[in-house]
């Protein structure tokens, strides 16, 4: 997909889907789901391991283009000063 949705528009649009699609399914998981064992990578864990790691990941992303932005002098809105 990567070599095939290239336009900004498209990138984005295609990256909001990603995370609706995400959040319906953590959404549709009840506690008891998420104690259920899943294979991760190899690895045994549980839904709610593995959505913790994919939450994490989205996290480390999410520092990378802070400073990324910063170092072109781009200030995040949330902390910039008003």
């Amino acid at each position: 997909m990567e070599k095939t949705v290239t336009e900004k528009t498209k990138v984005q649009d295609v990256l909001k889907q990603s995370f609706e699609h995400a959040r319906q399914a953590v959404m549709g998981l009840s506690d008891e789901d998420m104690s259920k064992p899943v294979k991760m990578f190899g690895r045994d864990t549980t839904y709610g391991g593995l959505f913790f790691t994919m939450a994490n990941h989205m996290h480390e992303h999410l520092g990378q283009s802070i400073a990324y932005a910063r170092t072109n002098g781009v200030v995040p809105p949330w902390s910039a000063k008003e």
